[in-house]
């Protein structure tokens, strides 16, 4: 076997990116690039992506779309195939995050079903759609790789956001499925699910998370977009070409041990 390049492991390879101007998507963005990919980086926020794109250059295409609205979803994959000439990477990404949805996702019997059906819109169906009118595009290059982002919140139960954290379930048993229906014709599709990412937001809307978490870690530290964004490019590599249909927690080691481990560890 040839030695592997990490320079140009993506080389010739388009990737689409959604929610592509936040902190996660933006650093999975440069990645994608600095490994030789070209990326379409689509989000609600025009500026947003256009922001990362113009950092990224020629290899990067900014869209502004709707995770919740399908028409906009099939255009975005439309324009990144007519651009680049093809499409093999999708990252479904995109999730509401913002706080006047987030503040009603609370309880089965407080959540307004208007915001339910709001998250699982955007969270899980877009994700669906964005599946159904990549991957034709994908077999017809021969196959793709589909990475969804799921949540460790929709692994474990909480004491809020049962909307956001349903759909993060769903998503994990829908790159299940589409990895068996499309496997076949050179389909992978894997999910992903990450803990708490230190972003710029989540500093902003959690100021003191990383005293709140950390303790709970295995790791001696909080994650990082850019954790994620090579988790991300190495499920769009031809290297984890035989991983299909998995859910990979990326999380520090927050789910792994017993409950008493914060009160054994203390400050260490």
């Amino acid at each position: 076997m040839k030695p592997i390049n990490l320079n140009q492991r993506l080389a010739g390879k388009v990737a689409i990116i959604t929610g592509g101007g936040g902190g996660i998507g933006s650093a999975v963005a440069r990645r994608i690039v600095a490994e030789g990919g070209r990326v379409a980086i689509a989000d609600i926020v025009l500026d947003s992506a256009t922001e990362v794109a113009a950092e990224l250059g020629d290899a990067a295409l900014a869209v502004q779309f709707d995770a919740g609205d399908p028409a906009s979803i099939e255009a975005l994959i439309e324009r990144t195939v007519e651009h680049f000439g093809g499409l093999d990477i999708l990252h479904n990404n995109a999730a509401i995050t913002t706080p006047e949805i987030q503040k009603y996702d609370t309880t089965a019997v407080d959540i307004p079903l208007e915001v339910w059906k709001r998250i699982l819109d955007v969270n899980l169906t877009g994700y669906l759609v964005g599946c159904k009118y990549a991957i034709p595009h994908m077999i017809a290059r021969g196959g793709g790789s589909i990475i969804n982002t799921a949540s460790n919140s929709g692994i474990v139960g909480d004491l809020g956001r049962i909307g956001y954290g349903t759909s993060k379930a769903g998503i994990i048993n829908l790159s299940k499925h589409v990895a068996t229906q499309y496997g076949r014709q050179g389909i992978r599709c894997n999910a992903i699910a990450p803990g708490i990412v230190l972003t710029e937001a989540t500093k902003k809307s959690v100021p003191h998370i990383a005293e709140s978490f950390g303790k709970h870690l295995a790791l001696n530290r909080m994650g990082t977009p850019e954790d994620i964004a090579a988790l991300v490019a190495y499920l769009s590599a031809d290297e984890s070409s035989y991983i299909t249909g998995q859910c990979i927690s990326i999380e520090g080691g927050s789910l792994i041990h017993q409950p008493h481990f914060a009160d054994y560890m203390g400050d260490q």
